[in-house]
């Protein structure tokens, strides 16, 4: 496995050779994060191509506050904020956008539907505010830390405890009555 420094080592060296070892350590992971917040399989890969391209535009400038991770994820998350409010302005409502990813949910290939239980706690999931879904996916399924997630999201640490309880607690909730 290789590290971030290498890869930056590798990109200041090497560009293309550099992107591409950066691209092989991430992609995966940035699908699903981005997977989780847009649910479409084919939007999320539309959006991860965005987010290398913005990735390979703006490599050069990387300061280096932040781990590569945290810039990329970054990146990805303000991508599939930039296409949710995208879908906000077309419909009337962001109950219809949340009604538009559940529709997605339930006609996705890559949900296994016998699962009830893992079925119901993505609706729960989608049920969400959209920034508790994003500190719920980040920490749960990123098991990223909080500072981290500060970084991301540009939020307050004590603020994203309180969403991240929010969060479980409504998903529990929605677990227990639906």
């Amino acid at each position: 496995m290789i590290n971030e420094d290498k890869i930056r080592e590798v990109c200041a060296s090497h560009p293309e050779r550099g992107f591409k070892l950066l691209m092989d350590h991430f992609q995966q992971p940035i699908y699903w994060h981005i997977r989780r917040l847009v649910v479409s399989h084919e939007d999320a890969e539309d959006i991860l191509q965005e987010v290398f391209i913005r990735i390979f535009r703006h490599l050069p400038q990387f300061r280096e506050e932040s781990s590569l991770g945290t810039w990329i994820y970054r990146i990805a998350t303000n991508e599939c904020l930039r296409f949710l409010n995208m879908r906000k302005e077309q419909a009337v409502s962001a109950e219809e956008v949340q009604e538009e990813l559940m529709n997605k949910l339930m006609a996705s290939d890559y949900v296994d539907y016998e699962n009830e239980m893992a079925v119901k706690f993505q609706q729960a999931i989608l049920m969400l505010p959209e920034k508790q879904r994003i500190v719920f996916n980040l920490r749960y399924y990123d098991e990223l830390e909080y500072e981290e997630i500060s970084r991301i999201t540009d939020t307050k640490v004590d603020t994203l405890k309180v969403n991240y309880h929010y969060a479980k607690e409504k998903i529990k909730e929605y677990m227990v009555n639906n």
